[in-house]
């Protein structure tokens, strides 16, 4: 019953907001999608990670209406997860399919052995194993505030900071750069920077990348503003600007409107620029006792999701980077959840799926069959067959057959109990 009301919901949602598929024949840039593969569930790892709870929140208290405790204000449909739960994985793909996504932009905090740093470097692989079987590119953002972290753990020190750097680099071209999936921009592979926080220095850039084949010197963008060593860079919700006095942690829209206008135009000097889009921002933070402060963007009714996204088809970009898949703690998440269903999604398909085919029909009831064949697949550990046929319906939904994977699908559901 729940689920049905979220469907009907979105339907609603979907209504008011109108249609905007027009936009989408004025561009075909890539859409990427931010994705933060750090999560990890009891029910599928033994343990419920640090970004469900914040050490404050306890996924093991169910409220009246079965949902677990977490660190967010907004609940996943299928509730919370492991990022290292196949399931999962392939349950994002088939959406990020069905809604138009072009692939996705990993939060990658690199290969060492430190933190949870390793585990989600697993996570981000065993992703990419999804991604190439759906057919959509993947790239990396590198996180170099881990360089203070591995400093301060006493696993690195100051001096060798660029050398660690090196190897990271040196790992991304063994392992992703030299995929056929991962994703290239004027023919260098895309590698983004949230910051940077450590390495300051443009020059310090040049010496990181030095170490790669000249093939693999990457397509570099950092946040906001563009290093020498860089292409470019991308905006975020800039959520520092609610901080400032009278603001009361709330980001207007026209203080919003009016970073985007500014970020463009300081761009105009670059040879590229990444924008971004985003469908709301409120974060758990301060209620989880993180700090004393909180930032808020509101979604608007989806009005947020659809103006930036709409900017950020029409305008100079090289790509569009929606943010966020999966950020549950900042709430900026397009993933379907119980308050917003597949609304986000909704959109998103609409403005960017029929660039692919104009003529091709727009079927919206993918995106909940997907939940379906989610709970399916849960089912199918235990029924070899099931699986057999999960596997076909998978196919055909990434090879554009979604006409035959829902007849298939629904055969399955009449024959089960």
């Amino acid at each position: 019953m729940r689920f049905g009301k979220i469907i009907l919901a979105a339907f609603v949602l979907l209504l008011n907001l109108g249609t905007c598929a027009s936009v989408a024949s004025t561009s075909d840039k890539p859409v990427m999608v931010y994705y933060m593969p750090w999560y990890a569930a009891k029910p599928f790892s033994g343990e419920w990670g640090r970004h469900w709870t914040m050490d404050h929140f306890n996924p093991d208290k169910v409220n009246a209406s079965g949902e677990r405790e977490i660190a967010s204000w907004y609940y996943p449909l299928i509730g919370p997860y492991d990022s290292a739960d196949p399931a999962v994985l392939e349950y994002h793909v088939l959406l990020m399919k069905l809604a138009g996504i072009d692939g996705v932009i990993v939060d990658w905090y690199g290969s060492a052995d430190y933190f949870d740093y390793a585990a989600l470097n697993r996570n981000a692989a065993k992703l990419f194993d999804y991604t190439r079987k759906a057919g959509l590119k993947f790239a990396i953002c590198y996180e170099d505030q881990t360089i203070q972290r591995l400093i301060e753990g006493k696993r690195l020190t100051a001096a060798d900071a660029i050398h660690h750097a090196q190897q990271e680099m040196l790992y991304l071209q063994a392992n992703f750069f030299r995929d056929a999936s991962y994703f290239r921009l004027n023919g260098k592979p895309l590698l983004e920077n949230f910051g940077p926080q450590y390495f300051l220095a443009s020059t310090n850039w040049d010496e990181i990348f030095s170490v790669l084949d000249a093939s693999n010197r990457p397509a570099f963008f950092t946040e906001d503003n563009r290093l020498a060593a860089g292409l470019g860079a991308f905006d975020w919700p800039p959520m520092w600007l609610s901080q400032q006095p009278g603001t009361g942690g709330v980001l207007s829209e026209a203080s919003l409107k009016n970073y985007l206008t500014e970020f463009e135009k300081k761009s105009a000097s670059w040879p590229a620029f990444i924008s971004s889009a985003f469908p709301r921002f409120h974060d758990i933070y301060q209620r989880a006792g993180v700090r004393n402060y909180w930032g808020y963007l509101g979604d608007r009714n989806g009005e947020t999701l659809r103006d930036n996204l709409n900017r950020a088809l029409t305008n100079n970009s090289a790509l569009v980077q929606i943010v966020t898949w999966n950020d549950f703690g900042e709430g900026t998440t397009i993933e379907p959840t119980a308050e917003y269903g597949f609304r986000d999604l909704y959109l998103i398909q609409d403005l960017c799926r029929q660039k692919l085919d104009a003529k091709r029909s727009l079927f919206t009831n993918d995106l909940a069959s997907v939940f379906q064949f989610y709970s399916l697949r849960h089912n199918s550990a235990t029924n070899a067959a099931l699986a057999i046929a999960l596997d076909q319906i998978f196919t055909n939904i990434v090879s554009g057959r979604e006409e035959s994977a829902l007849k298939q699908l629904g055969k399955i559901e009449a024959q089960l109990p």
